[in-house]
């Protein structure tokens, strides 16, 4: 028997890798990153045990290269999350350690934050006369004069001064009249506490008394309409946490929303407050992760990778918009931060709160079956009202490319009368297709099963499946006509439009191409809500979390393009789409009003939403997922194959299916192709499983899955596992 430590290493392997312990120095702790060999090749891996006992002889192991960190990076309770994120989602552990670690930790890079540097006085610097430097070191004398009037000088401070102010203390440095200081530099951001909190109302109030930060472990589900102040909860329940001298984190669905959040934040908190998100430069984010883990961050805000970051003081979890789509990790490593964060508060015995105006399913299920409490926020806060809501009937209305005459007259009379006016289209782009008019020819993407989204203020053609792009063809390929004609909306074909019919109220659009360069969408969001520009237009990024309240109108250009969707849970997300998007008129003292542009204005879905709103929608979802036997009445999982070959995923499958075990609790579905069959140049099948439990569908998972990575097919297919609880972790 030998002695062995057990590293996990990114790569195709079910468990954690044993390699003997390094050559000099003693062996590393769990916990720690090591250099290790593979292959050819040097990885950074995860120690996550050791040292321990192996069947292996020692001829057959190689030493471990280096440790990277003297103290262990990971705590017992973030690696035992981790470890169980892996198990359940029946991923790679290495993936899934590394996915969990910051870019620069994942490099090797040395987990040290950045520093900062500022320039005090000597004793000979006080005793100094910069007079005498006036003529020979003008610059010298400046600075020296500074540091002279406030003792310390920062770099912040620098940057008022100007000229190479940097280079000029070195040399007072050299002689002895200044000194520099370093001290670590997290990046954080004060909370000012400058301005108090709103009154709470009486459900307001309900809903903070169920937030007890040292009461132990409880999940609270906020169902609140759009403008009923749940922010203002979270808010209060985080200072309560933060006065037990507990950590907190909040988990955001998308980057776009944590820029107004944080100003807010600052605004009402004391503490320090890290962010954590894709947006920000890898030293940035390396430097919020060690502060939330050493301690130093009080309020952590993040997207779904935060769910990960290790807290030193854990006291309250905060899921805002727990219904979004974007909190599930839909590449690679398929997460849920939702989940994972529930089970992660009740592992800490910490509460966690989901809000949502539109809350899905899942939850909705799991607080009728007792495992959340459901408190509901039925006001609006303050003096606002809701916005009445009505269907406007697209058939026989002459349009404007896609406007139709009536929601024009409305845009105008609501912008004389001084409000704002928000249209919303989930769809980028100028249009969806691009069509030869003499032959019928389609601009399709070559790697997809899908057409080029035409984009003219770029000219080209930009599949946004594989992201794919080329120029716009000057004529049509097939038989060489040039009359190239665009069909369907996106929002740069409606700026147009709406730059045509109001030319002296300028549209600003919100979408990902006008905000690609850092910093635009903080712009536009600005000119928005302080109502330089009256006349919005965007995509989802508007839909959720954002305070507009001088927005009178709402108009869905089109509420048809998510009626008829394949995926079962199409429904539920334009419900979503619908109420979120519609929360953001009438937020103030003046009414507000959605208009609701469609071609089928007597579908039920519509029809509920406009009478009952979102909760007799989820009503009757929810007894339609029953009687159809799908989540979240019964557990899911897609086993996903692709391959560049076009029969390979499908033959993968079909060899795969009698090696499951028999367990008659479990509903086999195909294997059949994948909604969109070709992607990014490869072929997808899938294979569906339906369980009336989670337990059962993990046991069947858990049996089968070891057997399909040594079927000869699998050489030839990459294939994944997507789990979806039927209830909460």
């Amino acid at each position: 028997m030998t002695d062995i430590i057990r590293v996990a290493v990114a790569g195709p392997f079910t468990e954690a890798l044993d390699y003997l312990p390094p050559a000099n120095g003693p062996a590393p702790a769990v916990g720690v990153r090591v250099r290790v060999p593979l292959g050819r090749r040097e990885r950074v891996g995860i120690v996550t045990a050791g040292p321990t006992a192996s069947d292996l002889a020692a001829d057959r192991l190689r030493p471990i290269i280096d440790v990277i960190d003297p103290t262990p990076l990971l705590d017992p309770a973030t690696m035992a999350l981790i470890e169980w994120a892996a198990r359940y989602y029946h991923h790679p552990p290495g993936e899934t350690y590394l996915t969990a670690l910051p870019t620069r930790l994942r490099r090797g890079d040395p987990a040290t934050p950045g520093q900062s540097t500022a320039w005090h006085l000597t004793d000979a610097g006080r005793a100094a006369q910069p007079d005498a430097r006036a003529r020979r070191a003008p610059r010298q004398r400046q600075l020296l004069e500074a540091l002279q009037r406030s003792g310390t000088l920062t770099p912040v401070q620098l940057a008022g001064i100007g000229g190479d102010a940097r280079s000029v203390l070195r040399r007072l440095v050299e002689q002895g009249l200044a000194a520099t200081d370093t001290a670590p530099d997290y990046g954080l951001l004060p909370g000012r506490a400058d301005q108090p909190g709103a009154a709470l109302n009486d459900e307001q109030q309900a809903c903070a008394a169920a937030i007890r930060p040292t009461a132990g472990h409880a999940a609270i589900l906020i169902d609140g309409v759009t403008g009923s102040g749940k922010t203002e909860v979270y808010l209060d329940a985080i200072a309560r946490s933060l006065e037990c001298g507990r950590q907190v984190l909040v988990i955001v669905p998308e980057i776009g929303l944590t820029p107004q959040l944080v100003q807010r934040f600052q605004s009402r908190l004391s503490g320090r407050i890290a962010i954590l998100h894709s947006g920000l430069a890898d030293g940035e984010r390396l430097n919020a992760w060690l502060a939330a883990r050493a301690g130093v961050a009080d309020v952590v805000i993040g997207t779904r990778s935060a769910v990960f970051v290790p807290l030193a003081r854990p006291g309250l979890i905060v899921i805002d918009e727990e219904h979004d789509a974007s909190l599930k990790q839909q590449e690679g490593f398929r997460y849920s931060a939702r989940d994972l964060a529930v089970l992660r508060a009740y592992r800490s015995d910490i509460p966690v709160v989901l809000g949502s105006a539109t809350p899905s399913l899942e939850s909705l299920a799991n607080a009728a079956q007792g495992r959340y409490q459901h408190h509901a926020l039925t006001q609006r806060a303050g003096h606002a009202r809701p916005p009445s809501m009505q269907l406007l009937d697209m058939r026989g209305q002459p349009t404007r490319e896609g406007l139709s005459q009536p929601l024009i007259d409305r845009v105008q009379s609501h912008l004389d009368a001084g409000g704002q006016a928000l249209l919303f289209l989930n769809r980028r782009g100028f249009a969806p297709t691009l069509i030869c008019h003499e032959c019928g020819w389609l601009a399709e993407c070559d790697r997809c099963d899908a057409r080029y989204t035409y984009h003219r203020g770029r000219g080209r053609l930009h599949c946004h499946h594989c992201n794919r792009e080329q120029r716009l063809p000057h004529h049509c390929p097939s038989c060489g006509s040039v009359d190239l004609r665009a069909l369907g909306l996106g929002t740069e074909r409606i700026e147009a439009a709406l730059t045509e019919a109001f030319p002296q109220t300028p549209p600003v659009r919100i979408d990902r191409d006008s905000t690609r360069r850092r910093g635009s969408f903080e712009q536009a969001m600005q000119r928005a809500q302080t109502g330089e520009t009256r006349l919005i237009l965007g995509t989802q990024m508007l839909a959720k979390g954002h305070h507009l309240p001088a927005v009178t109108l709402v108009a869905i250009v089109d509420a048809d393009q998510g009626l008829f969707g394949a995926d079962f849970r199409a429904p539920e997300r334009l419900a979503q789409q619908v109420i979120q998007v519609a929360g953001r008129a009438g937020r103030a003292e003046r009414p507000g009003e959605v208009v609701i542009q469609t071609h089928h204005p007597e579908h039920p879905l519509l029809q509920q939403l406009l009478h009952g709103g979102y909760p007799a929608f989820a009503r009757t979802a929810l007894a339609e997922r029953e009687a159809a036997g799908l989540p979240p009445m019964r557990a899911m999982a897609l086993i996903r194959a692709e391959a560049t070959d076009r029969h390979a995923p499908l033959a993968f499958l079909r060899a795969a299916v009698p090696l499951a075990p028999a367990d008659d609790a479990v509903e086999r579905l195909g294997p059949f192709p994948a909604p969109m069959e070709r992607r990014a140049g490869r072929h997808r099948a899938q294979l569906m499983l339906l369980a009336d439990s989670r337990s059962n569908l993990q046991a069947v998972l858990s049996g089968w899955l070891p057997a399909l990575g040594r079927l000869p097919e699998a050489r030839q297919v990459r294939w994944s596992v997507d789990v979806d609880p039927a209830e909460s972790l």
